[in-house]
Formats: structure tokens, sequence, C-alpha cells
């Protein structure tokens, strides 16, 4: 799947690229595009609350057909979802989102801004959002947004009327634009913000309706439409061979940890918006209408208009770089204007496109992807004109590093390739270009970020950065290219990484959950080196009462990358404890507690994450039955090295080689989360599941969703949208006799306490009467929910369903999932563990 839609964005690399650091190479249509995107002074902004909660329709068709600069703004990075690609969770999976998010706007021409807000999952009524998000915050972040990009008009994708509805955050984010549409022209409303942005009314705001908020088509069609616009989101633009709606469904399509991969469609499709604040439009195709979106809205305007529609008017398809000399005067009068908003928004769009015409290709690539701070890195520049044009490439200053500075004073011949190498000394005061919104600890619903000029961007700026100046004729324009990692594999190609700044050593242990069941454990710590020839000393800091041995260890590493582990042999108390341990690193005066995590999918850049390094130890009084666990993976988690932990041998699965005895050799076999939603062989492999259960085994199928998918159970057993979202929810247990809270672990309410982010999801509403529901929960207010843990006699073994979050709490070290885990995994043990005593 990665491979298809990186072939889709090198046959459509007009469009986007999937690697945001390969250069930009546009073709004159493209360029053209430019061109008329610059002539059009308006902007929107599309408010939603999550990665794939945007419309890439209504996006697109702002951006391509109206031309207006278009951003959608999340208020969360969808940290607290699913994965479907990988086992990335939380924090991870944010990472992910963010990318693939950026990835989208590649495709569909937007912008993307985000909030400070975390997903902390699903919730079931915006109040509760807003109280753990911390309404006041997230308010703030919303004013600051709108006052930055300064919309003309804003879209809700949800509506804000209808709390309860539909998920919380949904809800909440539209509530929140709704109020800082009517803040964000008020001087005396979050104030220190005006010392870098000014205050700004949007003209109106709408909600992106449709028949699903008013239940059928039916209801819609006869519903009251004077108060909306609707728009034919489905033109075709022969330009780049795609509608509008093919390139949505690419740009949605970016979505792939969300499992967003789709067809594409064509043909027209009218999108509706209602009016909610603000003045109608008088033409209700228009969403820009009344509002003056030429050159004219700003002062000395109309003369950089008189060339720019010239130059788009005459545009020259075969050779864009007659119009330099033109672009390159409008470039001069954008620099004089007093409206600094959009002079700093036109100017930079401009000088592409002049760079563009002029077939200019500027590249400033290290020979490695990263550098520890303080150390040096070498850097080729390369500068080519591919036109006729008279240009000089006159400096090239490293941002931060002006003892890096080269001058120059070096014609660019047409098609002549110059090229020069620096060894560029990286600032060590400068800050690692991790995600920046991790490098301070989260709460439950706010992420921190110390820098607040940072808050809204969707990543870290890059901190080393080739500031370019060039003189076309006798104009000098200064270009900026952040540094990258330019390499190639035989098997790929030409491919870039972001090239990134990191500590001198990271730590990391790889288990993040320890179970100690019975004595010390040794515990390898990997220590990986971003410099050369570090010596340095590791030690564990540790909860009270467990022991460390050694105290200390020292280490040297030779080269940049290397990797050398070493071991701690770790002692738990003798009663149940649980606690973090982590690693401390010092070199020289420096301590280093951070690990380095790295995400490698095809589909979106190469990421280096820094995470506080630790893992959770816990002392555990954890009894099984049975060794061999047969797994099938589902969608991305950990369950299964979490299985390990507690001294089960597990073995995956491979669905297409389940025959009619490949199971036989399984005390066990277990279902991954949304198996059924995710791999289709199951369908075709089923009756041997089921065979294998009839003849003794046991069977645990973990959560599916209930859309487009079929649980295959022995009997009757039917998925419901019911989930329980209060990880603290009293949990009762209706089964008190039943060996699943009985065998080989007693498992009671306070084996619940603990639990993460939620109880659990997808739970089945109705099911036969052949199956035992062992326990009940509900958040507040809510009617009981039984059908958490369903497990049914089958033959002669057992079928169990739950969708309890495992897949959250196993990974989290909750002791009490352990302890029901392996209940599970045990059922039907305690008659043979008896038969055996009997006959002893």
């Amino acid at each position: 799947m990665h491979r298809i839609f990186l072939l889709l964005a090198l046959g459509w690399c007009f469009v986007f690229n999937v690697q945001a650091q390969r250069p930009e190479k546009p073709s004159s249509t493209a360029i053209y595009e430019k061109i008329q995107k610059l002539n059009f002074l308006g902007s929107a902004m599309y408010v939603a609350a999550h990665p794939d909660d945007e419309n890439t329709r209504l996006i697109s068709y702002l951006s391509n057909h109206v031309k207006a600069r278009t951003a959608y703004l999340s208020m969360t990075r969808g940290d607290g979802g699913q994965n479907l690609i990988g086992p990335e969770l939380r924090e991870l999976l944010g990472v992910i989102r963010t990318q693939e998010l950026l990835a989208a706007r590649r495709v569909d021409g937007g912008e993307q801004l985000f909030t400070r807000a975390n997903d902390f999952g699903y919730s079931k009524h915006p109040d509760e959002t807003l109280a753990i998000w911390n309404k006041d915050e997230v308010l703030s972040d919303v004013v600051w947004a709108i006052r930055k990009f300064k919309p003309d008009v804003i879209i809700n994708r949800f509506d804000h009327r209808t709390p309860g509805r539909t998920h919380g955050h949904h809800t909440a984010s539209a509530m929140l634009s709704m109020e800082a549409f009517d803040l964000v022209g008020d001087r005396s409303k979050y104030p220190s913000q005006l010392d870098h942005v000014d205050a700004w009314q949007p003209k109106r705001l709408f909600f992106n309706t449709s028949w699903w908020f008013y239940g059928s088509q039916e209801n819609f069609e006869k519903a009251d439409k004077s108060n909306m616009l609707s728009m034919d989101i489905g033109v075709y633009y022969p330009m780049k061979g795609l509608s509008n709606n093919e390139l949505a469904s690419i740009a949605s399509s970016q979505h792939l940890c969300q499992g967003f991969g789709r067809l594409s469609t064509r043909g027209t499709q009218e999108e509706y918006v209602e009016l909610l604040k603000g003045d109608l439009p008088k033409d209700k195709d228009n969403i820009f209408d009344g509002i003056n979106t030429t050159w004219t809205r700003v002062k000395g305007g109309k003369a950089i208009q008189m060339i720019l529609k010239k130059v788009e008017d005459n545009f020259n398809f075969a050779n864009p770089s007659i119009h330099i000399e033109e672009l390159v005067r409008a470039y001069q009068l954008i620099g004089k204007l007093e409206d600094e908003h959009w002079k700093a928004i036109k100017s930079k769009e401009i000088k592409e496109i002049i760079a563009a015409c002029a077939g200019l290709y500027l590249e400033a690539s290290a020979a490695d992807s990263f550098v520890s701070e303080g150390g040096s890195i070498e850097v080729n520049i390369e500068a080519l004109n591919r036109s006729n044009a008279n240009i000089q490439l006159l400096e090239v200053n490293f941002r931060g590093c002006p003892e890096n500075r080269l001058l120059f004073n070096q014609p660019l011949k047409d098609n002549q390739k110059f090229t020069t190498k620096k060894e560029v000394c990286v600032n060590p005061e400068w800050e690692n270009t991790a995600p920046y919104w991790l490098q301070e600890k989260a709460s439950l619903g706010m992420y921190a970020v110390r820098d607040k000029m940072l808050i809204g961007k969707p990543e870290t700026p890059r901190a080393l950065v080739a500031d370019i100046k060039l003189k076309f004729q006798n104009v000098v324009i200064p270009f900026e290219r952040p540094v990258v990692y330019r390499y190639s594999k035989p098997d790929k190609g030409e491919l870039y990484k972001p090239f990134e700044i990191l500590p001198e050593v990271t730590a990391s242990i790889k288990e993040k959950v320890i179970i100690f069941a019975n004595g010390p454990r040794e515990i390898p710590v990997t220590i990986k080196a971003g410099g050369e020839d570090i010596d340095g000393n590791i030690q564990l800091a540790h909860p009270k009462g467990w022991r460390i041995s050694p105290k200390s260890i020292d280490f040297k590493t030779d080269q940049k990358g290397e990797e050398k582990t070493v071991v701690f042999t770790v002692t738990p108390p003798k009663d149940q404890s649980e606690g973090l341990i982590s690693p401390i690193v010092k070199v020289g005066d420096r301590t280093y507690t951070k690990e380095l995590v790295e995400i490698d999918y095809d589909h979106i850049p190469f990421q280096s994450v820094l995470l506080p390094s630790e893992a959770k130890v816990v002392r555990l009084d954890i009894q099984k039955s049975g060794e061999h666990i047969g797994y099938i993976v589902g969608a991305g988690d950990s369950v299964p090295e979490s299985l390990k932990q507690i001294g089960y041998h597990v073995t995956i699965i491979d669905p297409k080689e389940i025959d009619e005895t490949s199971l036989d050799k399984f005390d066990a076999v277990v279902l991954g989360i949304r198996a059924y939603n995710t791999v289709d062989e199951l369908k075709f492999k089923q009756k041997y599941l089921l065979e294998y259960v009839k003849n003794g085994g046991t069977m645990i199928t973990q959560y599916n969703t209930s859309r487009r998918v079929d649980v295959m159970a022995p009997f009757e057993l039917s998925l419901s949208r019911d989930r329980v979202t209060d990880e603290n929810a009293d949990v009762r247990i209706l089964a008190k006799d039943h060996s699943l809270v009985n065998f080989p672990n007693t498992i009671t309410e306070k084996d619940f306490d603990g639990w993460v982010q939620e109880r659990g999801l997808y739970f089945p509403n109705e099911w036969g009467s052949e199956f035992t529901p062992i326990l009940s929960t509900n958040d507040e207010g809510e009617s009981p929910k039984n059908g958490s843990l369903l497990v049914a006699k089958y033959g002669e073994g057992h079928y169990i369903y739950t969708g309890l979050s495992f897949f959250r709490e196993l990974p989290a070290g909750v002791p009490g999932a352990y302890k029901l885990f392996a209940n599970m995994l045990s059922i039907g043990k305690d008659q043979v563990e008896t038969t055996e005593k009997i006959k002893g």
C-alpha cells in the first residue's frame, strides 16, 4: 500500500510530493496555477477535532478551484486513536498522524494547523472534553490560529448545537470555533498575543452540513436551505488531469494508519455550508461573495495587480522564463506593501514562482541525516539556473551560524551547475529537532509547549537552514532551503530524510513494561552515540525497594551511530510493587535522559522522536496455566510482547497457513484487535478456528469495529458502538463463580484500578444464550453494558469475545489486566489440573 502511494506521488509530481524534503519541481501548468493563487487574496479555515475529520473535498475545492489560501485547524494530533499499520500508539501515533495530515495537505493544497489539545480518547460529551482539555487554553490556541492565519471565512466540520450526539471532541471543536469567532477581534481578549499578531475579524462562519446530520437524504431534501450555500465540488481540472474529488480521495487516503485508503470518485457533487455567523452571500455559489479577494484589497496593490494579471493572461507555457522580469518587478512592489500580513504571504509565493520560471534548483544537502548539538556536518550546496535569465549567486548563510557564511559573486549560467561544500558547525545552544510538543511532560488533556511561538505549528521548524541570496538583474532576492539528507537505495532510488539535530547520546530499554513474577531479571539498556569518541557512565534510577546491580557502568563508543548494550540486574521487592526505571547517562558535565525512537514508513517522512527514556517495572504475583499461544495480528498492538513478559511462548500465525491441524499445538489462539476488520483471509479460515475450539481449544477474539464486519462467532453475536470511556468507571463482576474470575488468579473489582484511557469499546449488545457475560460496566448516567467480556462453551473448548482495551492496558503494565488475560488463556485448564490431581 505504501509503495502504491509513492508511485502515485511520482506520477503526479506536479500535484504533490510524498516526501516533504524532496525539492519541488513544478511543471509549467503548476507554475500557472501558482500564479492564479498569487492573484487571489482570500483565506479560508476549516475547523475540526482530529486527523481524518477534515473534508478534503472542500479543502481541495477552495484551494484548487477557488484558489483561496486554505488551512485545516485540527484540535488534536489524533493520539488517542488506533493504528492499522504498526505498533505505535499515543504520542508516537500522534507523530504519524501529524505527518499523514501534512501529506494530505500536500495533495489538496491546504496548510495544516493544530492546538495543544491532547487526544485522550473517545469522549461522549463536550463538557467532559473541555474540562480535560482545559477549555481556556485550547480556546486561546484557536484565537491565536485565527489571528495568525486571518481567514475571511471559517467552516466548522461539526455542529455545535448537538452535544452528546457524536464524539465530544467533535462538538467541542465547533463550540470553540463559535466562541473564538466573537473573540478574535476583541483586543482585550488574550492581549499578550497582540505582541505578535493583530486582532482580526473573519467575515463569516459556516457549518459544513450534509444529509448525515439530518438523518437521511429524504430529510435533507425537505430541509430549509435558505441559509445555506452550495458548491459543486466535483469540478474537473484539465491541467491536472484529475477531478477535485479524485484529488480529495488521494488526500484522504494519506491517512493510512486510520485505514482511510479509498477509491477515487468523479462527477458532480454538491457540498453544503450553513451560515452561523456573519452576512449571507448574495451569490450562494460563492463563499467569498462580497469579500474583496483581489490585489486592490491592500494599499498599493493595484499596480501589482496590473503586472500579475498580465502575466496570468499571457502566460507562456513553453517558456515561463520570459515572465521573470515582470515577476521581479512585482516582487519589489510587494516588498513595499504596508500590509505586513499579505506582504509576507505573497512575497514567499512569488519568490518560488520566480525560481520555478527560471528552472532554478537550489539545494543544501548534508553528508549524514543527523548531528549532535555542537557538532559539525559537511553540507553540499547546489545551485542551477535552467534559463537564460541573468542570475548571480551572492551569498549562502547558515541561519544562526554567522561564522559559516559563504560569499560569492557567481554567475549562474544556463544549465551549468554550481556546487560547493562547507563544513558547517552547529550552534551548541540549538535545541533538538524532535517534535516540539513532546519535549515537556503533557497532562491528560494538554501538551505543554515552552516556546509560545511554536503553538499551532504542525512540526518543529528545521534548525539548520541555508539562506541563499540571488541577484536577478539588479534585484536581490533571498531564498531559504532547510538542510536535508539526500541518499539512494538500489531498490528505491533517490530518497530524502529530514536533517536532525539530536543528543550526543541516547539510551533506551526495549521492553516498556517489565513484569517480575519470580526473582530478579537482567535488563539490557542500549546506548546510541550521536557523535564520535564518547566516554560516559550510565546508571538506572529506580523505585524505592527495588535493587539495581551494578550501580553504574562505564562505556565508550568510537563512531557516530554506534550502539552499545549494557546489562543491569534488577531485583524486585517481595511484595507487589510498580514504578519506573530510567537510564541516566553522563558524558562529561552533561546528563542525558532521553531515548530516540525512529518511525519509518514509506508514505511519510522519516521521523526522529525523543521521549523520556523509561520502563515500567511491575512486581506481580501472577499464576497461569498453559504455555503455547498462537496470535493472529490484526491492527497494530503490543499484546504478543506483553504475553511474553509473563512467560508465554507466543507464535505469530500467518492466516494463510491455517489448516485442519496447524492450530492443534496451541493452548489458546488469540486474535488481535480489529482482526476481522483488517485480515480478509480470516473469513476463509474461520471454519478451522472454530473446529480448533470444538476440539478443545481456546479462542479469544479482541475488539472489532461494528462497521463492515461480521465477527464469526460460533453463536449469535452482534457488535454495537457501545463503549465505556471512563477508565475509572465501576466494574461489577456478574459471574462471580465463573472460572474466568477465579482461576488461576482471583479477580476482584480492585483489579480494574489503574486502567488507562478507557474500559473498552465496541461491546456486543446482543448475544446468544450460550454466552455468559462476565462483567458489567458503564459510564456515568448510562445503562449497564454487559458485553465487555463474553464466554461460551463450544464443543470441548471455549470461545471468548472481549471489547476490553487490553491492547492499551497490557502495554501500560496494568497488573489487573495481566491477571485477567492470564485467566482467559487458562480457561478450562482448571478441570485438566483437577483431573490430573485425582489420577495422581
